[in-house]
């Protein structure tokens, strides 16, 4: 769900782009429990795997979704994409992605999927990326994700 920014989400969001390891950790806790919020809401009958996700755009903006299954499982879709697609919905230009959680109830390593990658990375090339890996949380860029993803505008 998005949100007007609270001083608070743009004190992260200035922290965020100075980097720092401290801000980068408020920024991922943060995340981290609005994508677990959102995970309660996933609706997976058939896989009974239910994921959330959160990101955050660079004007300091937080939103969140979850996994949402289907008879017809093609038509299924996922968490991440979810909270991309709610904040363009809200947005009146194209949202930039700098910051993306994602969390599982099951507690197993859990990277976004191909599809997913693809959507992020055309919202936020440059964006962090924290999930569940075999050994803990993961931190990647969109780049280490994604390496040649489609583009229609390669030099854009």
């Amino acid at each position: 769900m998005g949100m007007r920014p609270s001083q608070r989400t743009m004190k992260l969001r200035r922290a965020f782009k100075a980097e720092s390891v401290q801000a980068m950790t408020l920024v991922r806790q943060k995340l981290f429990r609005q994508a677990r919020a959102a995970m309660k809401h996933a609706y997976a009958p058939y896989s009974h795997f239910h994921v959330g996700a959160a990101i955050l755009l660079d004007d300091g903006r937080v939103f969140s979704g979850c996994n949402v299954e289907n008879a017809s499982y093609g038509l299924t879709i996922c968490a991440e994409r979810n909270a991309v697609f709610a904040a363009v919905a809200a947005s009146a230009r194209k949202p930039e992605i700098v910051a993306v959680a994602v969390v599982n109830h099951r507690g197993v390593p859990c990277s976004p999927c191909g599809a997913c990658r693809q959507v992020l990375a055309e919202f936020g090339p440059r964006a962090t990326v924290w999930y569940l890996g075999a050994k803990g949380i993961v931190q990647r860029t969109m780049q280490e994700l994604l390496v040649d993803g489609f583009s229609l505008c390669p030099n854009a």
